[in-house]
């Protein structure tokens, strides 16, 4: 058990660690408006989509599986999000602020928690059962560290 306590504790560790070092590293990028390849986004793109799918998937479903009993997710598509929402002329500043605080906010609230909350199930439309509490944060901390790789690989 101790060492499910250790694992949880150096993963929050990881999560405030890695939003803030995504952060370092898409405001040092060289010009974040442009596209990384003919087809690809921008430094830009890749921190709006990534502040929102930190924000608006994995955040939202650590806090409903948290506050309800085995709730059922939809599968979400951060392609279709960004073509409808992305706003260019978004400030990126305001973007990784948003991150940062939400990256914040979640580790706050997963502190502490006893061990029985973070076991909690939740279902996946396409994915199925066994999603617990901390396989979202997991899949979270996954998903910025693949957008950071992304971002200090274009540096």
């Amino acid at each position: 058990m101790d060492q499910l306590l250790e694992y949880r504790q150096r993963l929050l560790a990881r999560c405030e660690a890695a939003a803030r070092e995504f952060c370092a590293a898409v405001e040092t990028a060289t010009r974040p408006e442009v596209p990384r390849e003919a087809d690809g986004w921008s430094v830009h793109q890749i921190a709006a989509h990534t502040r929102d799918v930190e924000k608006m998937v994995y955040g939202m479903r650590v806090r409903r599986t948290l506050e309800e009993d085995n709730p059922l997710f939809e599968d979400f598509d951060g392609k279709a999000w960004m073509e409808e929402h992305y706003r260019a002329d978004e400030p990126l500043a305001s973007i990784l602020d948003e991150l940062a605080g939400s990256a914040q906010a979640a580790v706050a609230r997963l502190r502490g928690l006893p061990s029985a909350a973070w076991t909690r199930p939740s279902r996946h439309a396409a994915y199925g059962e066994g999603f617990t509490t901390q396989a979202w944060v997991e899949r979270s901390l996954a998903h910025i560290e693949e957008h950071l790789k992304t971002v200090i690989s274009d540096q």
